[in-house]
């Protein structure tokens, strides 16, 4: 499954930044393993010192945005997983700004985090892996809007990207590859 299999229905309009990010170039779990091994590579570089900066006053450091990222991917693991299975319960919304001060990310190493983010991430793989075409094209609802499963998987690599490229530029003068 691609991300070029998606249609505009199966997401809020809100998701179409993340999912333009991703590339058609992979099958949905292929993508999160290279976006494990990418999102690991990109993390690791970023010099100790820019770790606890934020580009602005009242804006997330960097540490913030990467539990965001394994917070985020933690939401929609459970949308994917409980769209999958039918469940026509109607999802709750997320607000992210919530969740930041009391995941207390900078009471975290990096390595913390990464460990983390890998345990997440992993656990997606997992359920993915259990998952038939049929599962991951289900849509439920989620915030009041229709989300197939897949739809909430696809959305989950392009928010890596999404967040990693603002720290490229926001957080970081010089330029990290991935």
């Amino acid at each position: 499954m691609r991300i070029s299999e998606i249609q505009a229905s199966e997401y809020n309009d809100f998701y179409k930044n993340y999912i333009e990010l991703v590339s058609d170039k992979y099958h949905l779990i292929d993508g999160f393993i290279e976006g494990e091994h990418n999102t690991l590579t990109f993390f690791k570089e970023i010099p100790e010192e820019k770790l606890n900066y934020a580009y602005a006053k009242d804006k997330w450091n960097i540490k913030d945005i990467f539990q965001h990222i394994i917070d985020t991917e933690r939401v929609f693991q459970y949308r994917c997983f409980c769209i999958a299975r039918r469940d026509k319960t109607q999802l709750p919304g997320y607000d992210q700004d919530t969740y930041v001060k009391p995941a207390l990310a900078n009471t975290k190493t990096m390595e913390d985090l990464m460990d983390e983010f890998v345990t997440v991430r992993r656990s997606f793989i997992a359920l993915l892996k259990s998952l038939s075409e049929d599962d991951l094209k289900e849509v439920g609802n989620a915030n009041g809007y229709p989300i197939s499963a897949r739809a909430a998987a696809f959305i989950v690599l392009g928010h890596a990207l999404w967040h990693i490229d603002i720290i490229k530029h926001r957080y970081l003068k010089e330029n990290i590859k991935i």
